[in-house]
């Protein structure tokens, strides 16, 4: 496909997604964008937010536009890895065991409040989101190739939770951070749910599933067209450049890893193609870097006394390093 026309189909396609999703979660564009390009790229999201910012409901929603099919995990202190991955179990009418497939054998994945789960649980995932696939008593079961996992994090609370290995974190493409909707926004929500109004948020709160905008074949024909998007020798060097800052600040204890350039790089060629463009530009590369980057850095002792937070590290990364003409 050439680029022009991937460009199309992406946008075309990111439209839909992102409109459909901002009539159901009022104030959030920027989050909604997010979602959309995580589900373009094929990468695992981490969505970390206040109570009642809408995460459960954004990747549900997105589930039922998407036509995909969805399963939710919540995850507990004792929730065991076969819960997730799925277990032999003994078949007495045929007296064998079989495999019993566990919530991950669907297209999208919700792991609410990931961190509420120990270690051992939370590595079940790894072969998956990796993978595509796991392994059960030495047999392997290949998932969807749609397989995705949008998985939660409350930053409140801290009692009780499992902070995510740097393995793990690193699997996922992106972390979008949620805040709270403006007040006016805030506003149309409560006139949706009092009935003032007959729009698409007034009604999904029924429980009535929204009708679909795609399908799972027309999205996977997409990720295969985002190669489609150039990236031109300057841009990749100009990424390269943002990301080996990284391993090399004093105030960084870990910086980003090779995997992160290729998320970095199909994370812009998706922002790319949902602005219209069939070529990466260095904005497509600073729209992407601070949910790419923001969870695969490690902050030295140092620069967490001196009050400084991940996101701080990357707007001092991106402006110090100078983006091509």
């Amino acid at each position: 496909m050439d680029p022009a026309s991937a460009a199309t189909s992406l946008e075309s396609l990111g439209r839909r997604l992102i409109e459909g999703l901002c009539g159901q979660v009022y104030g959030q564009r920027e989050v909604i964008e997010s979602l959309a390009v995580g589900l373009i790229c094929g990468g695992h999201l981490l969505l970390e937010g206040p109570p009642g910012t809408a995460k459960t409901t954004l990747v549900k929603r997105l589930s039922e536009l998407s036509g995909a099919g969805f399963r939710r995990i919540q995850l507990t202190p004792d929730m065991l890895p076969a819960e997730i991955v799925g277990a032999s179990v003994y078949d007495l009418n045929s007296r064998a065991f079989r495999f019993s497939p566990g919530p991950v054998f669907t297209d999208l994945l919700l792991a609410d409040e990931i961190n509420r789960t120990p270690p051992k649980t939370q590595s079940a995932l790894l072969e998956a989101m990796e993978e595509r696939q796991v392994t059960v008593d030495g047999e392997r079961h290949a998932l969807s190739p749609l397989f995705t996992v949008m998985a939660t994090l409350n930053p409140i609370e801290f009692e009780g939770t499992y902070p995510l290995p740097e393995a793990q974190l690193d699997r996922f493409m992106m972390k979008i951070r949620i805040d709270y909707p403006p007040m006016e926004a805030e506003r149309r929500m409560l006139e949706s749910a009092a009935g003032l109004n007959e729009d698409a948020a007034g009604r999904s709160a029924s429980g009535e599933p929204l009708a679909a905008q795609t399908s799972p074949e027309e999205i996977m024909a997409c990720r295969r067209a985002l190669s489609a998007i150039r990236v031109d020798g300057q841009i990749m060097d100009y990424l390269l450049q943002i990301l080996h800052d990284t391993r090399r600040n004093p105030a960084l204890d870990l910086g980003c890893s090779p995997r992160a350039a290729l998320a970095l790089m199909s994370a812009a060629r998706a922002f790319a193609a949902l602005s219209g463009d069939d070529f990466v530009t260095p904005d497509h590369v600073k729209v992407a870097a601070p949910a790419v980057m923001r969870h695969r850095l490690i902050l030295s002792a140092q620069a967490e006394l001196d009050g400084l937070t991940a996101d701080d590290i990357v707007r001092q990364t991106l402006g110090k390093i100078p983006a091509p003409k």
